[in-house]
């Protein structure tokens, strides 16, 4: 029986998938199977599956997280990957480092890569989520991010309790404290925890933490992995960014009685601080121009940009959804 089940959600991905694929099949470590989640594609995303020998599973819901819980009541194997079509392993080792230290800590329920690698020749836009620890502005300056930046070397502004065990920091999440927005992007899980807390037809991942802190009121603990895991969000398209800004939260909206974890309850001070960092320019401004200095790159000079169009298009989404004008995500013509 393999070890690991690589769980990648697909939709008219093709462009991106091979690349993910790949960088997978090069793993020095080879226990696992991988499960293509497709949510009807119609592009060449299904070909390059079938290429690369995986299983592949049919999601008539479509949206990512539905992707993800169908793979995970499929799969039968120790540990679950949650690896998303746009996301490439750096390195041969990757997978091994991960399975080795929950195969050696067994009060870790799930690892996850403490960064976003850092690709000089990526696109800006993937070099700027790489810089800041978050693909989304919004979740840096709230501060529930959960990578490391270039600001402050910090993986997260929460206030996390954590070890140093060598190549991996050990988390301590707390019940009725706030939590980073861990569980996705080459998260790890012990399959018995997901499967055992998975309720719906849908996998939120911080929403799976959340609820276990909630019910059982005692701590989980994670591993921070020392590696970085691509992301080759968005490219240099900031027309992709914000349609992909756009989807995050009219997402959000449509799903939010099937939320666990209330964003809007725990987060208020984080939300009114990010309408007031971009409101007074000059916060932006100077995290700019300090981020540049320590990590010289021009990407640096998007993030007012990125700040002020995530701003735009988180307004106008929670305003059509106030209005009750706010319709669903046409995934239908849905592309990566």
């Amino acid at each position: 029986m393999n070890n690991v089940a690589i769980i990648i959600p697909t939709l008219n991905c093709g462009h991106i998938l091979k690349s993910c694929l790949k960088s997978i099949k090069k793993q020095s470590y080879q226990d696992y199977n991988i499960y293509i989640v497709d949510g009807g594609s119609t592009d060449n995303t299904l070909e390059i599956a079938k290429k690369h020998h995986t299983t592949i599973l049919k999601n008539p819901l479509k949206t990512a997280e539905a992707g993800k819980a169908i793979g995970v009541k499929h799969s039968f194997e120790k540990y679950i990957a949650l690896i998303d079509s746009d996301n490439i392993l750096p390195s041969k080792s990757w997978l091994e480092t991960n399975i080795k230290i929950l195969s050696n800590n067994p009060i870790i329920i799930g690892t996850e890569p403490l960064y976003f690698a850092y690709r000089k020749k990526a696109g800006y836009i993937e070099r700027y989520s790489s810089l800041i620890g978050a693909n989304d502005p919004y979740a840096f300056i709230s501060g529930v991010y959960d990578r490391q930046n270039f600001l402050n070397n910090r993986w997260t502004n929460l206030p996390i309790s954590q070890v140093d065990n060598g190549n991996y920091f050990q988390v301590e999440l707390k019940p009725n404290l706030p939590i980073p927005t861990i569980g996705a992007n080459g998260t790890i899980f012990r399959s018995k925890f997901i499967k055992n807390n998975l309720k719906s037809d849908y996998l939120f991942d911080i929403d799976i933490i959340s609820n276990y802190l909630t019910v059982k009121k005692e701590p989980l603990y994670f591993a921070k992995v020392k590696q970085g895991i691509i992301h080759t969000f968005c490219e240099s398209s900031i027309k992709k960014f914000t349609r992909k800004q756009f989807r995050r939260l009219t997402d959000y909206y449509q799903y939010q009685n099937l939320r666990q974890y209330d964003w809007n309850q725990t987060n208020k001070l984080g939300t009114l601080k990010f309408i007031l960092y971009i409101t007074f320019v000059f916060p932006m401004l100077f995290d700019t121009i300090k981020g540049f200095i320590r990590k010289p790159d021009v990407a640096w000079f998007a993030h007012p940009i990125l700040c002020i169009i995530t701003l735009y298009c988180y307004t106008i989404t929670t305003v059509k959804q106030k209005l009750m004008l706010l319709k669903p995500v046409n995934r239908q013509q849905w592309t990566q």
